[in-house]
């Protein structure tokens, strides 16, 4: 028997706690798939999803991606507040739904909203959209950088 030590909230950085959640979301829609079928939508999931978020982060920046096919760049609204990024829009029907026969994309609004750990300076945010994929650079905040202390000697 081991006896480990209680940790009430455990220090974990951002990029595990996506990967849980997305392996989480992967493991629901396969239990889902597997009773329904993956065929098997209602029309009202498919007037919500969404989007893939990557997010990777260096000493000075944070880069989110996130794959947007088949829209346009003003069909996409990115909002900083404070240290929330939310990138929303929505993806319109195309076609009637008489002439469908087999609908697996999805359409309507869609909204992503990360929360990310440290300060990022807002009047350096960029973004880009080329192929389906946005991209958007935050750079942190200087307060958030780590500092390099050298040591004197005496």
């Amino acid at each position: 028997m081991n006896i480990v030590r209680y940790q009430r909230y455990p220090q974990t950085d951002l990029s595990a706690v996506l990967d849980r959640i997305t392996s989480m979301q992967a493991e629901m829609d396969r239990v889902y798939n597997s009773t329904f079928g993956s065929s098997f939508r209602s029309p009202a999931s498919l007037s919500r999803w969404n989007p893939a978020v990557d997010v990777y982060q260096d000493k000075d920046q944070f880069v989110v991606l996130a794959e947007l096919p088949g829209l346009k760049k003003e069909e996409i609204e990115i909002l900083l507040h404070d240290a929330t990024l939310t990138i929303s829009g929505e993806r319109k029907h195309e076609g009637s739904s008489e002439q469908g026969f087999f609908t697996e994309r999805f359409y309507g609004k869609y909204q992503r909203s990360l929360t990310l750990p440290t300060p990022v300076d807002p009047g350096k945010v960029k973004a880009s959209y080329k192929d389906g994929l946005l991209q958007v650079v935050l750079p942190k905040a200087e307060e958030a950088k780590p500092k390099q202390i050298e040591v004197a000697l005496k």
